[in-house]
């Protein structure tokens, strides 16, 4: 009797989840805790195990979105066949579907290395797979190189000498629909809904960033030595934003229905961008951690972000978000709200600005913040009040050394 592999519970608000990418071939032989697939959800990605050892059965493709608990795959269980070795062969392509052509198995060769996908596409636009250079690990074809034949087969077709050259490019070449991602959908809901049911305003402020840039250059090869990290920005206006918080405790508050709970520790979200999306992993109890700790937890959760291996609770439980667009290039934005938190500050890029310094004009490496917040719950002078803070901190650092 086969065992069925079903898509696990990963969280309380997800409801289904895209297979990503198939570890083993269909009809494989598989060991118990090899993993099989990954599966992507709208917030992470997971590793599939099987839980018992026998021939492998896909029941399902990859880029298939199935609900949480669907069958994605079976197990006959049973001993390794005799000339199957003590390995599992990686998946190298799927399996051929029944034909009633004699031919189908003449059309392509046995040993070409393509993924599920690719084949699909060159069977729909009718492209030989033998005549495709794969760009995948170990030469297989994937999507992108069947996509950029049949560009270039519509490209190079000749044409007969009485069609006539147009300008006009085909319509079916002006536009390219993609269905959304799990986590792109739920980044699009999470922002219509914080902009729907709160009600955000945002102030604006500047800092000069002389004093804890010469600050870390100072310090730095003795921090990197002692401490095995660097000491970037981000830990400064963490503890910046944990001594604003500490004085305006308005932010540090949140809606629930008619309540307004009061938050007494300090873990903060901070914003990392990957390929898939934005994640925010949330620094623990950051006015008990040294600045080191910070950027170490920094670099972790940016690591697990890239990797795809970043868990749910790791994205969980922050009392105030930090985003720092000024990486990309960024001067001034307007941050959105992360409910059900009450306040996020935008960091931006550093810029050498000419700004009035005891009746004198210098110039200054300046960077603009901007504080979003729910004004339902924060009122205008405190939240003035709290990113006035955050600039004195970060303008005078020694005071967050002291707690002045």
């Amino acid at each position: 009797m086969a065992h069925e592999i079903k898509i696990p519970s990963v969280g309380e608000s997800i409801t289904s989840a895209t297979l990503g990418t198939w570890h083993k071939a269909d009809g494989a032989y598989v060991k118990e805790g090899e993993v099989i697939l990954t599966i992507e959800t709208d917030k992470i990605s997971t590793e599939l195990e099987t839980d018992k050892a026998g021939i492998l059965k896909h029941l399902a493709s990859e880029g298939d979105e199935l609900d949480i608990g669907a069958a994605v795959a079976a197990i006959e269980e049973g001993d390794a066949p005799a000339d199957s070795g003590e390995e599992s062969e990686p998946v190298e392509a799927a399996p051929q579907e029944e034909t009633d052509s004699p031919s189908a198995e003449s059309e392509e060769k046995p040993d070409i290395k393509v993924t599920p996908v690719a084949r699909k596409i060159a069977e729909d636009e009718g492209i030989d797979l033998a005549s495709i250079s794969g760009t995948g690990t170990g030469g297989k074809i994937t999507k992108s190189d069947v996509v950029g034949a049949s560009e270039s087969v519509s490209t190079n077709v000749a044409k007969p000498d009485s069609v006539q050259e147009t300008s006009s490019p085909s319509p079916e070449k002006r536009t390219t629909r993609t269905k959304l991602s799990p986590l792109r959908r739920k980044i699009a809901t999470h922002l219509v809904n914080a902009q729907q049911n709160a009600a955000i305003l945002s102030t604006f402020n500047e800092c000069d960033m002389t004093n804890i840039m010469a600050l870390r250059k100072r310090v730095q090869e003795d921090f990197v030595s002692r401490h095995g990290v660097k000491l970037g920005f981000m830990s400064f206006f963490i503890k910046a934003v944990v001594d604003a918080l500490q004085a305006v405790p308005a932010i540090n508050a949140q809606m629930e229905g008619d309540e307004v709970v009061q938050n007494h520790f300090y873990d903060v979200g901070v914003a990392v961008g990957t390929e898939k999306g934005l994640f925010v992993p949330v620094v623990r109890d950051c006015d008990d951690k040294s600045f080191a700790e910070i950027e170490q937890d920094i670099i972790d959760y940016a690591g697990k972000a890239r990797e795809g291996s970043i868990g749910l609770s790791d994205l969980q439980g922050g009392v105030f978000t930090i985003t720092n667009g000024g990486i990309y290039g960024s001067l001034l934005s307007t941050p959105i709200l992360n409910p059900p938190q009450s306040g996020i500050l935008g960091m931006h890029s550093i810029q050498q600005r000419p700004v009035a310094i005891d009746g004198e004009v210098v110039i200054r490496p300046m960077m603009y913040l901007a504080l979003s917040y729910d004004h339902r719950i924060v009122d205008g002078k405190e939240a003035v009040s709290f990113l006035v803070r955050v600039k004195d901190c970060i303008e005078n650092p020694e005071r967050m050394l002291v707690g002045a």
